[in-house]
């Protein structure tokens, strides 16, 4: 059976990003992490290459990181994986039915995301976690394509603020939210951009210095997962009473 064309396309779009020298800098910089590695992973065959996104194709929820970590997406080979942050995202996932267990430990665990796509405005792990405007640029474009693509998409959650505006500026490059300021970076706080756009969310990353530091309680992570959750469910009841009044109307 062939593939549905948004899944041939999104493979396509993986072996692109995987195969992408744009950035020196970062290209050299993952090299170096898989050659040092870090002690407690010595037995590892680092991934060291651009992170695709992970997940389901038909996802009506996209959740957009800043980049892979050092020892966390760069050993493993999917965002989100192998390290805390990725321990606090799956768990989450997990917890509102968006994944069917609750770790990431590597790529072959049998993590599957439901209804939930994970992707990154930076696709290689920067020096101290700093892409630099032009990096992030030259990777835009991915994150412009799987917009594209991810067209059931209904909800964007941005953890943190570079991923924030990486959202709305490849946003902007195809659409203008109808709002009249561009929306400001907030903890738990939502935008409705507009019609026919998905509705954004703001959190901190949950990054070890923010979860550490209390920046980030777990409570304030989960809560806001539970109301994407409600706000996916409220939209999938409209959408059925849509369709029973249409499919009734013309009976």
């Amino acid at each position: 059976m062939s593939q549905p064309p948004s899944l041939t396309l999104l493979n396509k779009l993986h072996n692109e990003i995987v195969c992408c020298e744009k950035c020196p800098r970062l290209r050299k910089h993952c090299r170096h992490i898989g050659k040092t590695k870090r002690k407690s992973f010595m037995d590892w065959d680092y991934w060291g290459k651009p992170l695709p996104g992970f997940g389901d194709p038909t996802a009506k929820l996209l959740i957009i990181g800043l980049a892979p970590a050092a020892n966390g997406g760069t050993r493993t080979g999917r965002m989100f994986c192998g390290d805390s942050s990725g321990d606090w995202l799956i768990r989450a996932l997990h917890e509102t039915g968006f994944a069917n267990q609750s770790t990431s430990t590597s790529r072959d665990d049998g993590l599957e995301l439901i209804g939930a796509y994970i992707t990154a405005v930076a696709r290689c792990a920067p020096p101290e976690n700093k892409p630099t405007r032009k990096e992030i640029a030259n990777c835009l474009p991915y994150l412009r394509e799987e917009l594209r693509l991810l067209k059931d998409v209904k909800v964007v959650l941005a953890l943190g603020h570079i991923a924030f505006n990486g959202f709305l500026e490849a946003l902007e490059t195809e659409h203008s939210p109808q709002t009249r300021m561009r929306p400001k970076f907030s903890h738990g706080s939502a935008y409705d951009l507009g019609t026919g756009l998905p509705k954004l969310y703001a959190s901190y990353h949950p990054s070890r210095r923010n979860t550490q530091t209390k920046m980030l309680s777990w409570e304030m992570w989960i809560r806001t997962f539970q109301e994407i959750r409600h706000e996916l469910d409220e939209e999938s009841v409209h959408s059925k009473e849509k369709l029973t009044i249409t499919t009734s109307y013309f009976r």
